[in-house]
């Protein structure tokens, strides 16, 4: 893996992109194939307080947002093709850095967010038709009927830090009283890769150029 970050071309960002797509998709099929979702209340696959391996499936974009004034098979199917579109995009964007030489941590950089793009792709698209229902039940894989049509699959999320909880104070207005969890949102490898992404765009900004 290392040497592939070394002098990144076009075969070695493939490589690269489909190494990190295998492992998500990988990751969402087992937890598929293996756990019902985690309904709540119950207790998570692993739980080790600050990290927690659970199962649940995001119809939304990040972080279970929803567009607005949409009916959700309406919101999806427009997710979804956001998503493609998203897709091709990043994927030219991507062929016009490496060949004009860009900045390897940018070629980097996009070869994550775009592998992040494509996982979550491949949920969206697919996981309904070629998954059955996993809720009260273990999904079993190519079912006669999926539990949703093409373009309506849910995107797998597992991994989840509670990182502290707390409660707020009583003077609060709105929040006051309540308990939060920081960071209680739950995501998958390819999140995880968009994240990283976007994190070292920002923080190296002014070591690669656009």
């Amino acid at each position: 893996m290392i040497s592939l970050l070394k002098n990144i071309d076009a075969k070695k960002s493939i490589i690269l992109i489909f190494i990190l797509v295998f492992l998500d998709q990988f990751v969402k099929f087992y937890i598929k194939l293996n756990y019902p979702i985690t309904a709540y209340g119950e207790m998570p696959i692993i739980d080790l307080g600050f990290f927690k391996l659970l199962f649940i499936e995001n119809k939304g974009m990040a972080m279970g947002a929803r567009l607005p004034f949409l009916d959700e098979d309406s919101a999806k199917l427009i997710l979804t093709f956001v998503r493609i579109i998203l897709c091709v995009g990043i994927g030219f964007y991507l062929k016009s850095i490496i060949k004009n030489k860009g900045s390897q941590l940018l070629i980097f950089c996009f070869c994550l967010i775009l592998a992040g793009a494509v996982g979550n792709l491949i949920d969206s698209v697919f996981y309904g038709v070629i998954f059955s229902s996993s809720f009260g039940q273990v999904a079993t894989l190519f079912p006669e009927v999926g539990y949703s049509s093409l373009f309506y699959g849910s995107v797998v999320d597992m991994i989840q830090f509670p990182l502290a909880t707390w409660v707020w104070p009583n003077w609060l207005p709105y929040f006051g009283g309540k308990e939060y969890t920081f960071f209680e949102y739950v995501f998958n490898f390819a999140d995880s890769y968009i994240s990283t992404g976007i994190i070292l765009l920002l923080i190296f900004n002014k070591k690669v150029s656009f």
